[in-house]
Order: structure tokens, then C-alpha cells, then sequence
């Protein structure tokens, strides 16, 4: 193909529970340079695909959504490997885009690392924000690296527990927060939580749920 850059597309349409089916795509925008390369070697779009219908079904239970009228109406997502973005990864419409340079600066196990990226870009797609209403983005990449947390793959260098000066601080800070928030709930509060945040978002919902506000939690938090 010369100098053109290869697009590879690999498109399964996955039947999954409730009669429901999520579309997946997988195209690599980058295979002419080190990052696309080193996805199609180390990663792959197979191994890709599968790793988006993992994800989903994972959240899906973790969420609390057997039933597809409680999800977000999504029924394709597709993921992108671009070379001409900064950054890690971002979720828009339905659509991830992973950097290409970030997957070439990796190292250690790359495979891991970008499974947990999907795991929290996938949590954007599938989780409520409020429907337009605002609601801290520390919640919301809380919830996916949450997501990411429950999974079995949070980073090594993610603080540890009871690491951080706020609850909100970084993303990292905030799963760990919510991980301990759900064990006071019977591993529910994140599902209640989100569920809430279809229609809207208030900080009173920690309230509602837990009994306390956000600022006692995260001192009870911090005590422990």
C-alpha cells in the first residue's frame, strides 16, 4: 500500500445478555508508526475486541444492569489507535481513542496496562453523568478508575490506600475512596450511586446512601 497507512477494522457484532448486542470495532489509524505497531504485535485488535465485551459485561454486573432498559442506549463502540493525540485515551460518543505514543512509551507489560485503560474508558461509555447536569469530573473518572480498580488492573503506581488530601483529588484517590464506600453498603453504594446520577447528580446522594455526607466519609475514610 506504499506509503499509506493500513487501517485494520475487525467488526464482530456479540450477542449478549437480555437479548441486547453491542457492536464492536477495532481500527488501528496507526500502524505506520511505533505505537501502531507495537499494538498490533503486543495487543491486537482480536485481543482487543474481546477485551470491550469483557469490559461491558463487567460493568454491566458491577453497575447492577441486568436489565438493558437500565443501561445506557449503546449499541456499537468503537475503538481507535491515533497517533495524533497527547495524552493516554479519551471516550467520546461512543468512540475510544488510545494514543499510539503512549502505547509505544510503555513499558513493562503493555498488554495489562492498555486492559485497564479499556476497562475505564469503557466505564464512560456505559455510566449516567447526570444527564447534562453538572457533576464533579472527580467523580466521574473516580468511577472509572473504580471500574478499573475492581477489575484486577490498577496500576502500580496508583496511591494506596487512604493515600490522598481529598476525596476528589485524582482519579486514583477516588477509587480507592469508593472502594471504601461500597464496602460500607455490601458492595452496592458505587451501582446506587450511579444509578442516581441518570437523572442528575447532588452531593446529598452520599447522604442518601451512606448516612453521612462526602466530607465525613472521607475523614471515617482516612481514621481507618
Amino acid at each position: 500500500m506504499g506509503c499509506l497507512a493500513m487501517i485494520t477494522t475487525l467488526v464482530v457484532l456479540s450477542a449478549i445478555g437480555g437479548g441486547s448486542a453491542v457492536e464492536y470495532s477495532v481500527t488501528n489509524n496507526a500502524e505506520n508508526t511505533p505505537g501502531g505497531a507495537k499494538f498490533n504485535t503486543d495487543i491486537g485488535a482480536d485481543y482487543s475486541r474481546q477485551t470491550l465485551e469483557a469490559a461491558t459485561n463487567f460493568i454491566w454486573d458491577l453497575f447492577q444492569q441486568t436489565n438493558p432498559a437500565d443501561r445506557k442506549p449503546v449499541d456499537r463502540v468503537g475503538l481507535f489507535i491515533d497517533d495524533d493525540m497527547d495524552g493516554v485515551a479519551y471516550a467520546s460518543n461512543n468512540e475510544i481513542h488510545v494514543s499510539a505514543r503512549y502505547i509505544n512509551d510503555v513499558s513493562g507489560d503493555v498488554k495489562r496496562e492498555i486492559t485497564g485503560v479499556l476497562y475505564h474508558e469503557m466505564a464512560h461509555v456505559w455510566q449516567w453523568n447526570g444527564n447534562g447536569q453538572s457533576v464533579p469530573d472527580g467523580l466521574i473518572q473516580g468511577i472509572a478508575d473504580f471500574v478499573r480498580l475492581k477489575a484486577n488492573y490498577a496500576p502500580a503506581h496508583w496511591v494506596g490506600k487512604g493515600g490522598g488530601d481529598r476525596w476528589d483529588e485524582r482519579s486514583d484517590v477516588t477509587a480507592r475512596f469508593l472502594d471504601y464506600c461500597d464496602g460500607l453498603k455490601s458492595g452496592t453504594f458505587v451501582a446506587e450511586l450511579n444509578k442516581k446520577m441518570r437523572d442528575g447528580y447532588s452531593p446529598s446522594f452520599f447522604q442518601e446512601l451512606l448516612g453521612k455526607s462526602v466530607d465525613t466519609l472521607w475523614a471515617d475514610y482516612k481514621a481507618t
